[in-house]
Parts: structure tokens; sequence; C-alpha cells
């Protein structure tokens, strides 16, 4: 059967309007306007990576001062709502930044964003709690948000995001689906994720449990969490995360992993060629970083920029220090240890673990359901982008089944 490729409606540049999609869907969650999405897109050439982060910049700057001015008015509303927009903006303008000619605009740009998703935190109802999560020498900061229905305690789900998402994009990511149906929910930042590698260098690390676990601690000290009654759900590389973190973290009720993957390696080393391979494999550390600087000299703008940005969250400047980081990040091993029920997104097109999602079910032991998102219902490509309402629709009626909120 010939394989099809997910189609691209704005840009010729496949990640660029990857990007775009994955906004759009955060619309139904008020993660944007369309408006301003569509505005800021007819400004930007496909491929240029300049003007990509500059529009979207521009426009997270024009929404930042409208939040300012509703806050100062005091229409709270308002506010959150613009401060939630472009905090949005200004993480999308972050993920091309590598390859324009300044990449050191990254962390004053992601504070930006830190700072407009905090703003917007705090004009929740009720608002959200800002933490610490004790962690080794560097705390992880969290989010915890409630349900308005009550003290708890609260049946809660535990969003994990993936390599590269902003913390912003867990409210579209989970977060506002479980509030509207009772869970009480919390997001953090993780070793190599936003605060924990800009601010702290903190790189990712394998063996996940080791980060779930004083989550769960956290949780269950707080006093209004139902310690029996907690989820951990995963998006993007988190699908990896999570089924790792709960081969050994047995105190989670439930997993869910969008999309399934076994094996995060695979989609970095799947595009090398044989003979760079034999030399990764030769332990060749000198010759392999010599022959992929020639090859991403010849692959383009656009392939050095990818590779550049998957690379910062492993805290290394060396292509075979990356991969054989990234070789440390497969489950086979441990998979069957796992023993609550999980719920795995299996979305077709998927162009970054593509049919992990139905190996990982078929090397699963524990209960299991896993769940096709198709192009004929706007659902394909990675986390199903466009069609958030219908992931959380079928994930969180699973969830009701297996772990309810009341």
């Amino acid at each position: 059967m010939k394989k099809t490729r997910p189609k691209q409606y704005f840009f010729k540049h496949e990640q660029m309007d990857f990007e775009l999609q994955c906004v759009l869907g955060g619309a139904y969650y008020g993660s944007c306007d369309a408006g301003e999405v569509f505005s800021t897109a007819e400004r930007i050439h496909s491929g240029d990576f300049e003007s990509w982060y500059t529009e979207w910049y521009a426009t997270a700057e024009r929404i930042r001062k409208i939040a300012d001015e509703c806050a100062a008015a005091g229409n709270n509303v308002s506010a959150r709502e613009s401060y939630l927009r472009a905090a949005s903006y200004y993480a999308l303008a972050n993920v091309m930044v590598d390859g324009t000619d300044d990449p050191s605009r990254v962390v004053p740009t992601w504070k930006k964003h830190i700072e407009c998703w905090k703003q917007f935190c705090k004009r929740l109802t009720p608002p959200a709690d800002i933490v610490e999560i004790p962690y080794e020498d560097t705390p992880m900061p969290g989010y915890f948000f409630k349900p308005d229905n009550g003290k708890g305690p609260w049946a809660t789900i535990i969003f994990n995001n993936g390599s590269d998402g902003p913390t912003a994009g867990m409210w579209a990511g989970g977060i506002a689906a479980a509030l509207r149906r009772g869970y009480a929910a919390i997001t953090f930042d993780g070793p190599g994720e936003n605060e924990m590698l800009w601010l702290h260098n903190v790189p990712f690390r394998y063996d996940w449990e080791k980060v779930i676990t004083p989550v769960v601690d956290y949780l269950i000290g707080r006093g209004d969490v139902d310690e029996k009654r907690i989820a951990l759900s995963g998006i993007s590389q988190g699908g990896y995360w999570v089924p790792r973190a709960l081969a050994f973290e047995h105190r989670v009720a439930a997993g869910i992993a969008d999309p399934g993957v076994l094996s995060v390696a695979r989609t970095i080393t799947g595009k090398f060629p044989k003979h760079l391979m034999k030399t990764f494999e030769a332990g060749d550390k000198e010759k392999f970083d010599h022959d992929m600087e020639i090859g991403m000299h010849f692959a383009g703008k656009a392939a050095r920029q990818e590779v550049r940005w998957r690379m910062k969250p492993y805290g290394t400047d060396s292509y075979y220090e990356w991969v054989k980081a990234a070789m440390q990040f497969d489950l086979e091993d441990v998979v069957r240890q796992i023993k609550c029920p999980m719920f795995i997104a299996d979305p077709e097109n998927e162009q970054f673990f593509p049919g992990q999602a139905q190996e990982l079910y078929e090397a699963l032991g524990c209960p299991k359901t896993i769940v096709k998102f198709t192009a004929a219902e706007g659902a394909n490509w990675h986390c199903e982008p466009k069609a958030r309402s219908l992931y959380d629709q079928r994930m969180f009626d699973w969830l009701a089944a297996v772990m309810p909120a009341n």
C-alpha cells in the first residue's frame, strides 16, 4: 500500500505547516484566535525562519500589550485570555529560532512566554497554584489546576509535556479538558523541558521514573489529591516517558500516551545512512561527528535548524553523544512491567514515530486500549493537532470508565 503524506494547508515547509496546525487546534480551548493566526501566517514566507520568528514575535507583543492594558483596567477575563494567546505566539516564534541569524533570542523570548503563562494561571477561577516540585538539586516548576467543585480530594491527571512543547501548550494539551470534566490537573517542566533547560541547563534523562515519582510524592503530600486516582498522560515524546515511568512507578492508576512510543532513538537514527551508523556502532566519536558535520552542511538550512533544535535538550553539541543518549530511550526491556490500564493514541500519518503506537500496544501486558485517529476525521498527524476535542472526547470517555472524576 502506498504511504500517503499528510496534507499541508498553509506552508510548503512541512514543519511550519505542522506548527500552524498545532496552534490552530488550540483555538478550541482559547490558546489562539484564528484571525490572529491567519493574518500572521500571511506575512511569513515558507521556509524563511527569520520571517517566522519576527512575525510571531510581533503578534505576541501586540497581544501581550492588549493583555497588560486589560489587566490594568481590571478586566480580568479579557486579560487572562489575551495572556494565554500571547504565550502561545511567543512559543511559536521560538520553534524556528535556531534557523535565524540570532538564535540567542530563544531565552529572552521564552521568558516572555512563561511570564504570560503565569499571568494566565493567576487569573483562572480558581487560580492555579504555581509550585515547586522537589527534584535532586533543582526543583521542577509546576502548575496545579483545581476544578471548581469543592475542596477535594480530587482525581488528578499529571500532564507530561513532550520534547519541545511549550508549557502553555499543555492547556489545550489536556488541562482545559480535564477541568471541564471535574479532574484536577498538574503540569511541570521536567529535565530538558522549558525552564529546566533554558534557565538551569538540566538535560533530558531516559529513566523518567526518577522524574514522575517526585511528582506523585508532591501530589500525595498536598492533601487535596486522591492518591488512588492519579493518572499520567504524555503528549509527543511524553508517549515514551509515560510508559517508561509506569514500568517503575505503580502508584499511578492509569496511563495515556499520545502517541505511543517504543523507541525515541529510531526516529533519529532511522534517517541516517548505513555507513554512518556503522561508524557510530564502532564507537568512533571523532569520525561520526566529522561526517555528521559534513552531512549537515549539504543537508540544507531546514535540516540544520531542526537538528540543532532537537539536540539542545540533550545538553551536548556532539552528534555522537546526542545519538548515544537517545539510544537509551527504549522501552523493550521494561514495557512488560507496566501494570495499570493504558490508553494509546495512534494517529494516521504519524511523522515522528510511525508505527510505534501499534508496536507499544502489542508489547504491553497490562489492560490496554489503542484508538486510531484518521485523516477522514481531520485527526491525522502527530498528536492530532487539528482535532484535540475529538481526542479529548475519546480519551476522557475511556478514563471515566477506568478512573472516574467523581
